[in-house]
C-alpha cells in the first residue's frame, strides 16, 4: 500500500515528483526543473555543485517516509543538447538483494520567455554592428554551438549554412608571478595545495594538469581542441557575439584570479587569412583578482603583473598546420642504432568525444614512460594517439650497442684489452629520454624550415638525432616540432653520470633545410642535463616489478647564433626525464686500458674464466691459479672500497645539492615576497607623497580660510556697532512718536466722554418716550380683548385643534387594530406549529414509551401478569367513565345550542333572541373567516365544519321565523 516518491535538492530549493505505486517497475514520468542564470550555472559548475535525489517510500494513511536509496548527479554532465537517458544505480539501498535503478535523463534547456515588464529596454543587436547579406534571415541571437555526438564535432549556425570543417583549439603555455594573486598577510604553506587553469570552451569545462609552486609554475603545457562544423561567416558572427574567453587561476572551489582572451581577432571583417593558413590570438595575459574591484586594490606594476601565456588557434580541417602535433612512426631513413620514442611533445585534449576511450596505439616496448591521466571530471579526453602508428619492427635493433649487442670474445680484443674480471655489479640501467617540445620567439626577419640536430656519445651512439620532417617557423609564433622524442638506454655508475652530466652539455643546433641552396646552420643551444638530476625523484616500478627511479625537468633555453655576436634568435623549450631501474645483475665487466669511458661498459654472456693450457706444466706463481684469485680478491676489495667511497661522494653531493636546491627555493620565495612588499611599499610611499602633499595644501588653505575669517569677523564687529547706533536712533525716534501718540489719545478720550455724556442725556429721553407709548398700546389690547369676534375666533382655534388630535389617535388607533390582527395571525400560525410539533414530539414518545413498555412487558412479564391486568382494567374503567361524561357534556351543550337556535325561550324576549342571534351569526362568520385567512384551517377541518354547521342552522333558524 505504499507510495514511491523521488526529491530532488539542488541550489537550495527541493523538488519532488508525484506519488506513484510501489511496484517493481515504477513510471515517475516528472520533469524537475530550476531556473538559474549563467553566471550561477558556472559558478556550480566550478565548485562542483551536486545533485542529490532521494528516492523514499511514503505511506499514504500515516505520511511516513522511509528512504530507500539516493543518486549523486554531476552537474557538469548536463548540455544543451538533449541527451539518451542513463540508468543509475541507487546507492545505500533498502532493498540489498536486487540491483534497484532509476532513468534518468539531465539536460540544460535556454529559457526563451519573453519579459514580464515590457517597459524594459530591448535585448541589444549583436555586437558585430550588421549581420551580412548572406545571413539577412538569420537572428545572431539563433547562433549557438550544439554538440552533434554521432559526428563528434560542434554545430554553429542551422544546418544549411554548416558547410566547412574547422578545429579550434587553446593551449595554456606557461604562467609567471602568480604569488602576486596571493595576499600579503597568507603565509605560504609548506604543502601548498593543487592549482590549476580553468575555463569554458564552447559549453565544456577545461582544466590542465595541477601544479603545486606558485612562484615557480612547472606544468605541461596543453591543448583542448575541439572540431566546429560551421561557415567563416556564421562563425565571424558567433565570434562576436561570444567575443572572450575567460581563464581563471583556481585552488580547490576558489577562483584567485581571471583573464579575458579576445576573439574577435580570430576572424576579422573581410579577411581571409583562414582559407591560407590557421588564424591564432596567443601572448601573455594579465591575471586580475576576482575582487580588486570591489577591494580597490592598487594597481600591480607590468614587470610583477602575474600573467599566464594562452595561444588560441583556429584553422580550417583540411590545412596542414605546423601549431598542431601529429602522432608518426619513425621514416624509413631514420638511423638504425638511435633509438626513438615518437610520441606528440604536448598533452593534447580533444572535445568533441567527451567520453571517447583512450587508445594506445604503440606497444609497451615502445612507449614514452607512463604520465598521470589528464582526464578532468569534466569528461575531456587528453588527445589519443594516432591509431595507424605500428611497433617499428626495427626497434630491437635501435638501442645503443652498449646494451643492444653483446660483445663476443675474440684473440683480438684479449690482447688490446687485457683480462676480464667476475665482480659484483655496481653500474646502474638508466634510461635518458628528450622531448624537443616548441620552438618560439623568433628574431629573424624571414621564415625558417627547421629541423633541430644534436648528438651525445655518453648515451652509446654517436650518430646525430634529428627530428623530421622540417617545420616552418615564423616570427611571433610558436611551433611545436614532430618526432621530436628520444629515449636511449644505457649501464653506467651514477658518479660518472653525474659527472658526465655537469661537465658536458648537450649541444642541440638549429639548422634551416632550403631545397635551393645548402642547409644553414643558424644557431645552438646549450642544454644542461644536470638539471635533472636535482630535479624530485618519482617512484614507479619496473617490468619486472621492481622498485625504479624518475626525475622530469623542462625548461626553455636560448637559441645562440652561430655566427656573428651571440644574440639570441629563439627559444627552445624541452623536457628530459631520467630513470633509474637499479643495479645491473652479475655479470663480467670488460677492464680496457686504453678506453676512456665508463659510461662505454659492455655486457658480456656470463662465461668461466678460460682453463690453463695443458702444455704449460711449469708455471711461474703469478700465473697460478691461487695468486690470480687472490689479486682478484684485492681488486675486487679496492673496487669495493672505491665504489664505498663513491657512494658516500654521491650522497654526500645529493644531500649538498638538495639543500642547495631547499636554500634556492626559500631564497627565491624570500626574493618574490621581498619584491612584493617592495613595490606595495613603493606604492605606499607614492600614496604618502600625495597625502602629504594634500596636507600641505589644506594646510595653506585652511591659513587663507583663517585670515579671510578675520577679515570677516572685523566687517562683522563694524557692522554690528552700526547695527547698534542705528537701533537705539530707531528707539528714541519711537519713544518720541510713542509720547506724542499718547498725547494725541489723551485728547481723542476727553473729547469721546463728552459725546458720552451728550448721548446718555438722549437715551434717557428716549426710554420716558418708550414707557410712555408702551401703556398707551396696553391699553389699546385691552379694548379689543372685549370685542366678542376675539372671543369666537379663539374658541374656533381651540377647537381646531382638538379636532387634530382626534383625527391622530383615531390613524393611531387603526393602525393598532391593523398591527394586532397581524399579530394574531401569527399567533395563530405558531400555535399550529407548535401545536404539529407537540403532536409529533407526543407521538414519539408515545412511540418511545410504548417500546419501553413493550421490553419490560417482555422483561417483567411472567412475574406481573395478574397485576397489570388488574390495572389495565380499572384503568380502561377510568377511561370510560371519562367518555361517558364528556359525551354527556357534549350532548348537554348541543341541546342549549339548539334551544337558542330553535328560539325556545320565553315569549317576552323574543325580539331580544333575534337580535341575539344576529350578533352571534356576524361573530360566528368572522371567526370562521379569521381561521380560513391564516391558511392554517381548511373546510375539512373539524372547528371549520362545525362552525359551517352552527351558521347554517342559525340561517335556517332565522328564516324560519321571519
Amino acid at each position: 500500500n505504499h507510495m514511491l516518491v523521488v526529491e530532488a535538492k539542488f541550489d537550495g530549493e527541493q523538488l519532488a515528483t508525484d506519488p506513484v505505486d510501489h511496484t517493481d517497475q515504477p513510471e515517475f514520468a516528472t520533469e524537475l526543473a530550476w531556473e538559474i542564470d549563467r553566471k550561477a550555472l558556472h559558478q556550480h559548475r566550478l565548485q562542483r555543485t551536486p545533485i542529490k535525489l532521494q528516492c523514499f517510500a511514503l505511506d499514504p494513511i500515516t505520511s511516513a517516509k522511509e528512504t530507500i536509496g539516493y543518486i549523486v548527479l554531476d552537474l557538469r554532465t548536463a548540455q544543451e543538447t538533449k541527451q539518451a537517458p542513463k540508468w543509475y544505480q541507487l546507492l545505500s539501498n533498502k532493498y540489498t538483494k536486487f540491483k534497484s535503478e532509476i532513468q534518468i535523463s539531465i539536460a540544460l534547456e535556454t529559457d526563451t520567455k519573453a519579459p514580464v515588464d515590457s517597459f524594459k529596454a530591448k535585448g541589444a543587436p549583436p555586437r558585430d554592428g550588421k549581420v551580412p547579406a548572406i545571413l539577412a534571415g538569420l537572428d545572431p541571437r539563433d547562433i549557438v554551438a550544439v554538440l552533434n555526438e554521432e559526428g563528434g564535432y560542434h554545430q554553429i549556425g542551422p544546418a544549411e549554412y554548416c558547410t566547412d570543417s574547422f578545429i579550434m583549439s587553446v593551449t595554456i603555455a606557461f604562467a609567471t608571478q602568480l604569488e602576486q594573486l596571493i595576499p600579503c598577510t597568507m603565509k605560504l604553506p609548506e604543502r601548498q595545495p593543487e592549482f590549476f587553469f580553468y575555463y569554458s570552451l564552447l559549453g565544456n569545462d577545461v582544466t590542465n594538469e595541477p601544479f603545486n609552486d606558485l612562484i615557480n609554475p612547472n606544468f605541461e603545457p596543453e591543448r583542448a581542441s575541439v572540431r566546429i562544423r560551421s561557415s567563416v561567416e556564421v562563425l565571424r558572427v558567433y565570434l562576436a557575439l561570444q567575443s572572450k574567453l575567460q581563464i581563471h587561476l583556481c585552488c580547490g572551489d576558489q577562483s584567485l584570479g581571471s583573464t579575458e582572451i579576445p576573439l574577435t581577432g580570430l576572424l576579422k571583417k573581410g579577411s581571409t587569412e583562414i582559407n591560407q593558413h590557421p588564424v591564432t590570438v596567443e601572448g601573455a595575459f594579465t591575471l586580475d583578482p576576482p575582487n580588486r574591484a570591489k577591494q580597490k586594490l592598487a594597481p600591480i606594476p607590468v614587470e610583477l603583473a602575474p600573467t599566464v601565456g594562452v595561444s588560441v588557434a583556429l584553422q580550417r580541417e583540411g590545412i596542414d598546420s605546423q601549431s598542431l602535433i601529429e602522432l608518426k612512426t619513425q621514416n624509413e631513413h631514420e638511423p638504425e642504432h638511435s633509438k626513438k620514442k615518437v610520441l606528440t611533445p604536448i598533452k593534447e585534449k580533444t572535445l568533441t568525444e567527451p567520453k571517447s576511450p583512450r587508445v594506445s596505439p604503440v606497444p609497451s616496448h615502445n612507449q614514452s614512460p607512463p604520465t598521470k591521466d589528464d582526464a578532468t571530471e569534466s569528461e575531456v579526453e587528453s588527445l589519443q594517439y594516432d591509431r595507424d602508428t605500428k611497433p617499428n619492427p626495427k626497434a630491437s635493433s635501435s638501442v645503443p650497442a652498449s646494451l643492444a649487442q653483446p660483445v663476443t670474445t675474440s684473440n683480438a680484443s684479449e690482447v688490446a684489452s687485457g683480462q676480464k674480471i667476475a665482480v659484483p655489479a655496481t653500474s646502474h640501467h638508466f634510461c635518458f629520454s628528450i622531448d624537443l617540445r616548441s620552438i618560439h620567439a623568433l628574431e629573424i626577419g624571414f621564415p625558417i624550415n627547421c629541423i633541430l640536430r644534436y648528438s651525445y656519445p655518453f648515451f652509446g651512439s654517436a650518430a646525430p638525432i634529428m627530428t623530421n620532417p622540417p617545420v616552418e617557423v615564423r616570427k611571433n609564433m610558436e611551433v611545436f616540432l614532430p618526432q621530436s622524442y628520444c629515449a636511449f638506454d644505457f649501464a653506467t655508475m651514477p658518479h660518472q653520470l653525474q659527472d658526465t652530466f655537469l661537465r658536458i652539455p648537450l649541444l642541440v643546433e638549429l639548422w634551416h633545410k632550403d631545397k635551393m641552396s645548402k642547409d644553414l646552420l643558424l644557431g645552438i643551444a646549450r642544454i644542461q642535463l644536470s638539471n635533472v638530476l636535482s630535479s624530485e625523484k618519482t617512484r614507479f616500478l619496473g617490468s619486472n616489478g621492481e622498485q625504479c627511479w624518475r626525475q622530469t625537468y623542462s625548461e626553455t633555453v636560448p637559441i645562440i647564433a652561430a655566427q656573428g655576436s651571440n644574440n639570441r634568435i629563439a627559444d627552445l623549450s624541452y623536457t628530459v626525464t631520467l630513470e633509474d631501474y637499479g643495479l645491473v645483475k652479475m655479470r663480467e665487466i670488460f677492464v680496457s686500458d686504453s678506453s676512456q669511458g665508463v659510461s662505454a661498459i659492455q655486457q658480456k654472456p656470463s662465461s668461466l674464466p678460460p682453463a690453463p693450457c695443458p702444455s704449460e706444466i711449469q708455471t711461474e706463481p703469478r700465473e697460478t691459479l691461487e695468486y690470480k684469485a687472490a689479486l682478484e680478491l684485492e681488486m675486487w676489495k679496492e673496487m669495493q672500497e672505491d665504489i664505498f667511497e663513491n657512494q658516500l661522494k654521491q650522497k654526500e653531493l645529493a644531500h649538498m645539492q638538495a639543500l642547495a636546491e631547499e636554500w634556492k627555493k626559500r631564497d627565491r620565495e624570500r626574493e618574490s615576497l621581498v619584491k612584493k612588499k617592495v613595490a606595495e611599499y613603493t606604492i605606499l610611499e607614492g600614496k604618502l607623497q600625495k597625502t602629504l602633499i594634500d596636507l600641505e595644501k589644506r594646510e595653506q588653505q585652511l591659513a587663507s580660510a583663517e585670515s579671510e575669517l578675520q577679515r570677516e569677523k572685523k566687517e562683522l564687529q563694524s557692522e554690528r556697532q552700526r547695527n547698534l547706533q542705528e537701533l537705539q536712533d530707531s528707539i528714541r525716534r519711537a519713544k518720541e512718536d510713542c509720547i506724542h501718540q499718547v498725547e494725541l489719545e489723551r485728547l481723542k478720550i476727553k473729547q469721546l466722554e463728552e459725546d458720552k455724556h451728550r448721548l446718555q442725556q438722549q437715551l434717557n429721553d428716549a426710554e420716558n418716550k418708550y414707557k410712555i407709548l408702551e401703556k398707551e398700546f396696553q391699553q389699546f389690547k385691552d379694548q379689543q380683548n372685549n370685542k366678542p369676534e376675539i372671543r369666537l375666533q379663539s374658541e374656533i382655534n381651540l377647537l381646531t385643534l382638538e379636532k387634530v388630535e382626534l383625527e391622530r389617535k383615531l390613524e393611531s388607533a387603526t393602525k393598532s387594530k391593523l398591527h394586532y390582527k397581524q399579530q394574531w395571525g401569527r399567533a395563530l400560525k405558531e400555535l399550529a406549529r407548535l401545536k404539529q410539533r407537540e403532536q409529533e414530539s407526543q407521538m414519539a414518545r408515545l412511540k418511545k414509551q410504548q417500546e419501553e413498555l413493550e421490553q419490560m412487558r417482555l422483561r417483567y412479564l411472567a412475574a406481573e401478569e395478574k397485576d397489570t391486568v388488574k390495572t389495565e382494567r380499572q384503568e380502561l374503567l377510568d377511561i370510560r367513565n371519562e367518555l361517558n361524561r364528556l359525551r354527556q357534556q357534549e350532548q348537554k351543550q348541543y341541546q342549549d345550542s339548539r334551544e337558542i337556535a330553535s328560539g325556545k325561550k320565553d315569549g317576552p324576549h323574543g325580539s331580544v333572541l333575534e337580535e341575539g342571534l344576529d350578533d352571534y351569526l356576524t361573530r360566528l362568520i368572522e371567526e370562521r373567516d379569521t381561521l380560513m385567512r391564516t391558511g392554517v384551517y381548511n373546510h375539512e377541518d373539524r372547528i371549520i365544519s362545525e362552525l359551517d354547521r352552527q351558521i347554517r342552522e342559525i340561517l335556517a333558524k332565522s328564516n324560519a321565523s321571519n
